[in-house]
């Protein structure tokens, strides 16, 4: 059974590409520093969980090959 948001969920999860790692830039950490510290706003830690499971999409797809 497939999800209310449908096949395409990724692309309307991601608004604003590249906004977490500028975010990262500009406080000179990785985004892997930034995402592991405490007392982040909503947003963030909403960026971070996406990332964290983009980066298993493409764990698994790196893995299948």
């Amino acid at each position: 059974m497939a999800s209310k948001g449908g096949k395409k969920w990724i692309q309307k999860a991601i608004k604003n590409p590249g906004a977490l790692t500028e975010k990262a830039e500009r406080k000179g950490m990785t985004i892997d520093q930034l995402c592991y510290r405490k007392n982040l706003d909503t947003r963030t830690k909403r960026q971070c969980n996406l990332g964290r499971t983009l980066q298993e999409f493409v764990r698994r797809r790196k893995k299948g090959d």
